[in-house]
């Protein structure tokens, strides 16, 4: 069942438009009297799909459509547009509403629209559904490089289906994430050491390659956990190696230390997150990044109080 929220201060059109609706026996219709009201319901339970006017009281259609596009992005919404409100329309199209159908056009084009949307992304649209609600994530990885890659790619893709980041950003914090994956995979579960890669490159990843398949290193995990908010992601890689000292981390960007392979995956990690932290045994990472939205916030703090560190 496709869920279907109506919104609509007009009762008439209001009643109409979920009456077409509702003709569908594969579409569940419910209805709001007002942006406000509709928003309400999408925090209850995330629609597939919003059909709404734009003029309306306490919150009109353009402000909704912002909200949802900010908080739901993968909601799609279909304006009603009536006489006066063209304008309205174009800038909820440029804002994020995927069509719209004229008011004096419901009854012949309103059904087909919704429907031509749902069919559009009815492959993916549980995943869509799940993606909106999904809070945190946990994995469990065997010491294999591919499997690695694969996640690392799947962080890369929720997170910028959820609009936390931009494709940039995404990109950014999936190079950090592979950092972080791959120390664990070398130096934690393998113990490989970085003083090897430095000497011998191709004993490097022989050894590593050799350890694991033989115990005890074959048999250890790496355990990888995925909170997601509006406000940050916050990614934690735990290894069942002995761990490190992590205050005997050497300084990345110390002079000369940029031209060592070993210092990438920290200055990486640094570089593209807001926050690294170690546990006291150094088997257990936390990344976390700021969503987009923060920083900019806190961006134009800076910029009109001076202040140059959030809180």
């Amino acid at each position: 069942m496709a869920r279907i929220l109506v919104v609509d201060d007009s009762l008439v059109d209001l009643r109409l438009a979920s009456r077409l609706l509702e003709k569908n026996p594969d579409w569940e219709v419910c209805t709001a009297r007002n942006g406000k009201e509709g928003l309400i319901q999408v925090e209850n339970e995330i629609p597939d799909l919003i059909v709404t006017d734009l003029k309306m009281p306490e919150m009109n259609g353009l402000e909704l459509v912002e909200v949802i596009r900010n908080e739901y992005p993968l909601v799609p919404i279909v304006l009603m547009t009536a006489a006066g409100s063209e304008s309205i329309a174009v800038t909820a199209l440029e804002k994020g509403a995927s069509s719209y159908v004229p008011k004096n056009e419901l009854a012949a084009e309103l059904v087909n629209t919704v429907a031509r949307i749902l069919s559009t992304s009815n492959k993916r649209r549980k995943q869509r559904r799940l993606l909106n609600y999904l809070t945190s994530t946990s994995y469990v990885l065997e010491n294999d490089l591919d499997l690695i890659s694969a996640l690392v790619a799947e962080i890369r893709e929720t997170v910028q289906q959820r609009w936390i980041f931009d494709e940039n950003e995404s990109l950014r914090l999936a190079s950090a994430v592979d950092e972080a994956l791959t120390n664990a995979y070398f130096h934690g579960n393998l113990e490989v050491s970085s003083d090897l890669r430095e000497d011998d490159p191709n004993a490097y990843h022989d050894l590593a390659n050799t350890r694991r398949k033989m115990l005890p290193y074959s048999s250890r995990l790496i355990h990888v956990k995925l909170e997601l908010s509006r406000e940050e992601v916050k990614i934690t890689i735990r290894d069942e190696g002995p761990g490190f000292n992590p205050d005997g981390l050497p300084d990345p960007t110390a002079p000369g230390y940029l031209e060592r392979a070993s210092g990438r995956g920290v200055l990486l990690m640094r570089a593209f997150t807001d926050e690294v932290q170690y546990n006291k045994t150094g088997n257990v990472v936390t990344l976390k990044k700021c969503s987009s939205k923060i920083q900019d916030e806190n961006y134009i703090l800076d910029e009109n109080s001076e202040i140059t560190e959030a809180g």
